[in-house]
């Protein structure tokens, strides 16, 4: 990972407001895929995408914080639909659109009441979505009001982020709403990334709606 690189994903672990956010993705959307997924080994949307279909998720599936697609690509690739993406970043989800994977791909931040009827989901997934500046457990209760009974969710938490945020009492608060969560422990990029990264690890928390 270059300087340049590594720059970049500390500034995105540094962002504090949905603005934030808005300004940041809007100015890296062009280069995401190009420079950053592809050549820095970004292998956690596939890790999602595998776990989901490991576990027997099935559509229509919402991708929460979708960006440019990348977890839709690897579940589509697995022949799992139909798919819909919901992002902060217009600029993010103008990316995914051109990959003409979404049934659906709207605006909206999860930490908010999105633009989703309840129950409408048999499966939600999320892929570097709840991380250092980005979102914390405060999402999780949306999410499970747009997912129906049954739903499967695979959610990426980076380790750092889970323990810092407070996601294991938040998780504990949802008993008897969820199933326990099973937090299998990935890492997030290859061999390709640089030292400083290398090692970064997140917790995929699969679990069910009750």
């Amino acid at each position: 990972m270059t300087d340049r690189h590594d720059s970049q994903l500390d500034g995105a672990y540094a962002l504090r407001t949905p603005e934030d956010n808005r300004r940041f993705y809007r100015d890296w959307s062009r280069t995401y895929d190009s420079d950053f997924a592809g050549p820095q080994d970004y292998l956690l949307p596939g890790h999602v995408a595998a776990a989901f279909a490991a576990a027997g998720g099935t559509g229509p599936v919402l991708d929460a914080g979708a960006g440019t697609g990348l977890v839709g690509e690897r579940l589509a690739a697995l022949g799992i639909g139909p798919l819909e993406g919901v992002d902060i970043s217009p600029e993010m989800l103008a990316v995914a659109a051109r990959k003409r994977l979404y049934a659906r791909l709207f605006e909206g931040n999860i930490l908010e009441r999105i633009d989703a009827p309840d129950g409408v989901y048999a499966g939600i997934v999320s892929s570097g979505t709840f991380t250092l500046g980005h979102v914390g457990p405060e999402a999780l209760p949306e999410l499970l009001r747009v997912g129906r009974p049954g739903a499967l969710y695979v959610l990426s938490v980076r380790d750092r982020h889970w323990h810092a945020a407070g996601f294991a009492a938040a998780f504990a608060a949802l008993a008897g709403r969820i199933t326990a969560p099973a937090l299998p422990e990935v890492a997030i990029y290859g061999a390709g990334a640089d030292a400083a990264h290398r090692g970064d690890r997140a917790y995929l928390a699969t679990f069910r709606r009750l």
